[in-house]
């Protein structure tokens, strides 16, 4: 049991410390980014509930490519409702690689919880691969919906497209991983799809960092110059 925990826990706190260390600028406090990732772990339970719901009512045909993409709608909403209501809001939220931080949180506490659960199920063998797949493309799904919940947060204007956008790219791209992973279920077609992840994702996290750098740049005109340990050059702006 020891070891399945471990097993189980490990993928999730090792990504979560990756991201966490990205934040070079304003570093969340630790308890706010447990206290998220144990929110995220949470929400396995309500997540767990309509899923079965869908599935033995029948509202959908629980192996068609809807119920595919519904699955991975319902989970990226819960993790955006924890988001918004528990991190937006908070006054640590207050840079725009905060975001990232607090999105991966979130969905890697929602992924530890289903590694755990399906490694007691099915057996340590799969430890290698649920880490490799499911746990990694959680954590990106939550960069993914941290970076744009940020420019929500610090862009003026509508936000309202913003938010709509944190929500469903997470969700499709979310669906379009359950139904390769169902319906093919290879590293042949699962490999390409991760390595598109892994570059859309740490795309997001560049840029998030540069508009992090700008956030702070602003702050600091009438105060004090801001001195980031960035590499010399110019700084695009976050578009």
């Amino acid at each position: 049991m020891l070891g399945i925990l471990l097993a189980g826990i490990a993928p999730g706190l090792a990504l979560l410390s990756y991201f966490y260390l990205k934040d070079k600028y304003e570093p969340e406090p630790v308890s706010m980014v447990l206290n998220t990732f144990f929110y995220g772990a949470l929400i396995i339970i309500p997540i767990a509930f309509f899923e079965y719901i869908l599935k033995v009512e029948n509202i959908v045909q629980y192996d068609s490519i809807y119920a595919i993409f519904s699955s991975g709608l319902i989970e990226e909403f819960f993790k955006w409702s924890i988001l918004f209501f528990i991190a937006y809001k908070s006054s640590e939220f207050d840079e725009p690689f905060d975001g990232i931080v607090y999105g991966t949180s979130i969905s890697l506490g929602f992924a530890t919880a289903e590694n755990i659960l399906y490694l007691m199920n099915n057996g340590m063998e799969f430890a290698l691969t649920r880490a490799l797949l499911p746990v990694s493309s959680h954590a990106l799904f939550g960069v993914i919906m941290g970076y744009y919940i940020s420019k929500a947060k610090f862009s003026k204007g509508l936000k309202w497209p913003l938010f709509l956008l944190s929500l469903l790219i997470p969700a499709l791209l979310h669906g379009i991983f359950n139904f390769l992973l169902l319906n093919q279920g290879s590293w042949f077609t699962m490999s390409p799809y991760m390595m598109f992840l892994w570059w859309f994702g740490l795309k997001k996290v560049q840029l998030a960092e540069i508009s992090s750098y700008n956030h702070f740049q602003k702050k600091s005109i009438n105060r004090t110059p801001f001195k980031p340990n960035v590499r010399k050059g110019i700084i695009p702006t976050y578009k």
